[in-house]
């Protein structure tokens, strides 16, 4: 794991052109803290960089940017290739011989010999790379499947910049940072900006399964390797015909099989564990793959409605593991919330990335690679709103109206009702929940009802502008109402919000995090089991509980999903307010003109008198005016030396 960077510029000196590709690569040292490289091709005004976090092939033949043996192609590359070691062997039967060990070299030959595309077919992992070609000229982007290792890229004029994250972009003089109307809509509408957009006018992400092509004198052409849409069409057209326990058999090998691959590491391995299903199955196999005690880590929260560090403390005593976990407080909060604009460059409003970045400050102290839970639920079919979705048949006959019924109670007044429920019953977090669920009322299709779920202010309240996006993924030929949902989620709501979170948190302070359930392998098989598998009524993730009982007693993990939460509404009402007001106020929210600050100071209101249920939407606007203060209104760019 690590940052990379790159650029081709014409209208710099040789000179220029490394002492810039060299300030922008070091943007990203905490990407990469045990080292930087750069390289050159001045006749072609290419430069690469690359931050190294060395996990394989410790030594320097595993630094990059990375040339070719036959010298034509060039690499800077940020990710694991799981499955490097079958692929290297197939490579040197073919006569290959290789300078060391690292899953990098491997990545480079097989596109020397296999081309681009068919190689990252053939890999197994998560990446991003740049692979610059001396011969022809071309610089080829790629990024993995799912979208789990991000890129950034642009191209204005006869200039092209590249990079991990948006902060090395932005050191480049000649970007202009002009805000994307479209993307803020977004952002005000999810809390994240769905790619290929970024904040600014001009600078994309480049969406997952996707390589871009520049050639020499040309527009860039865009290639879609992999579609998810498209996958699981395939996926259900050949179903698995086998029993539950068979499935589940297929399943717990497959698992081993991948977790043992993403445990590869030359340096220490551990594991988040929050206690649920998914963290808990990843850890208990990983556990069971080790002959000593694997290192685990959880937040906890002091109130009991968000605290699942209890369940975890459970679960890795009887796993073995050796655990560690922190409470998460609102002082802890207000500490981290200063470093979250430069840690996530552009507007970017998930609370959990609160915990999320104390967790991995955490497993840094004692590792330097983490697996993760993150994607069981995208592909296991986990969430509350995949239950919904399978009602979506009801919810849309109900009047939106009756919706009102369910919102005259706030959600604090939910919760107190909820507590006559008894405790193995109780879900937790009922008000949000039945709140959400009053919106989905009158959806009338699958995307309608997944833009509700996601969506934190109504369309028009705070922007003159504001179009619902048009429908990213192609639904046709899928019947399944919640497969329906689970495509949903992995086009924008995974990659944008749950990964980017992950990676940003992970990174910024130089941990690898990796997430086995987001292997292309598991996803095949999974979407070709019946539906039953998945989910039946409110119960989700049927076949991966039957696999986690095999290493965990199901009454340690057989409980009321909660998710990574924290209490926002009560923080933002006590500790955080007054952080909360200052930003909040109408001198700040009119400094930049983004958003309207009239609907904003009446939810605030409302939010205070505990008449409002708006503290997701609120947290986006403080996030967004963080980011302006912090990012948009400072100058990064690098300035060329004095003569």
């Amino acid at each position: 794991m690590c940052g990379i960077v790159g650029l081709i510029d014409s209208s710099r000196s040789p000179d220029e052109l490394a002492d810039l590709v060299d300030f922008m690569t070091r943007q990203l040292a905490h990407r990469g803290p045990d080292g930087q490289h750069i390289w050159l091709d001045a006749d072609a005004h290419v430069a690469l960089g690359h931050r190294r976090l060395a996990i394989l092939d410790l030594s320097s033949t595993g630094d990059q940017p990375m040339v070719s043996q036959n010298g034509r192609l060039v690499i800077t590359y940020n990710g694991e290739i799981y499955n490097y070691r079958e692929l290297r062997a197939e490579l040197e039967q073919a006569g290959h011989r290789f300078r060391g060990t690292s899953d990098t070299e491997v990545l480079i030959e097989a596109c020397a010999r296999w081309g681009v595309e068919r190689t990252v077919t053939r890999c197994a992992g998560m990446f991003a790379f740049a692979l610059w070609d001396r011969s022809t000229r071309r610089l080829t982007l790629a990024r993995d499947r799912l979208g789990i290792k991000p890129l950034y890229w642009t191209k204005f004029g006869t200039t092209v910049l590249f990079g991990s994250e948006l902060k090395a972009l932005l050191a480049h003089p000649g970007l202009e940072r002009r805000i994307d109307r479209d993307a803020l809509s977004d952002y005000v509408r999810y809390n994240f900006i769905p790619a290929p957009r970024s904040i600014y006018s001009g600078v994309s992400k480049l969406p997952p399964g996707t390589i871009v092509t520049i050639e020499p004198s040309g527009e860039p052409i865009v290639t879609r390797y992999w579609d998810v849409a498209d996958r699981a069409r395939r996926s259900v057209d050949q179903p698995f015909l086998g029993s539950l326990d068979e499935a589940t058999d297929e399943t717990e090998a497959l698992l081993r099989t991948i977790v043992r691959e993403h445990a590869i590491a030359d340096v220490p391995v551990g594991v988040f564990l929050s206690g649920g299903i998914d963290s808990s199955t990843i850890a208990g196999i990983l556990q069971s793959e080790n002959s000593t005690r694997v290192h685990s880590f959880s937040i906890g929260f002091s109130d009991a409605a968000y605290d699942e560090s209890a369940d975890a403390r459970r679960v890795a005593a009887h796993l073995g593991t050796d655990h560690e976990d922190m409470i998460f407080t609102p002082a802890d909060a207000l500490a981290m919330l200063s470093k979250l604009p430069a840690c996530y460059d552009e507007p970017f409003a998930d609370a959990s990335q609160l915990p999320t970045l104390l967790v991995s400050q955490l497993a840094r102290s004692k590792v330097k690679v983490v697996l993760s839970g993150d994607g069981g639920d995208e592909v296991f079919a986990g969430y509350n709103r995949h239950a919904m979705a399978a009602r979506h048949d009801l919810l849309r006959r109900i009047p939106r109206s009756t919706g009102k019924i369910f919102r005259a109670l706030r959600p604090t007044d939910w919760d107190r009702l909820d507590r006559l429920v008894p405790g193995t019953l109780r879900p937790r977090q009922i008000g949000d929940k039945l709140h959400k669920l009053s919106r989905c009322f009158g959806t009338p299709d699958m995307p309608a009802l997944h833009d509700t779920l996601l969506t934190g202010w109504e369309a028009g309240s705070l922007l003159p502008d504001y179009p619902r996006p048009a429908e990213s993924i192609d639904l046709a030929g899928i019947a399944d109402p919640v497969l329906k949902m689970q495509l949903l989620d992995m086009t924008g709501y995974l990659p944008d919000d749950i990964l980017t979170k992950v990676d940003r948190a992970s990174m910024s302070v130089g941990l690898e995090a990796r997430v086995p359930f987001l292997d292309h392998r598991l996803f095949d098989l999974a979407f070709r089991m019946p539906r039953a598998f998945m989910r039946r009524g409110a119960r989700g993730k049927i076949v991966l509980r039957e696999v986690l009982q095999r290493y965990v007693p199901a009454p340690l993990f057989e409980r009321p999903k909660a998710g990574f939460a924290v209490p926002l509404e009560r923080w933002l009402a006590g500790p955080l307010r007054e952080w909360a007001e200052n930003r909040l106020s109408v001198e700040s929210l009119g400094r930049d003109g983004l958003v309207d600050p009239v609907p904003v100071r009446r939810a605030w209101a409302a939010q205070l008198s505990g008449r409002g249920n708006n503290a997701v939407a609120l947290w986006g606007i403080l996030m967004l005016a963080d980011w302006c203060e912090h990012v948009h209104r400072r100058d990064h760019s690098w300035r060329p030396k004095a003569a």
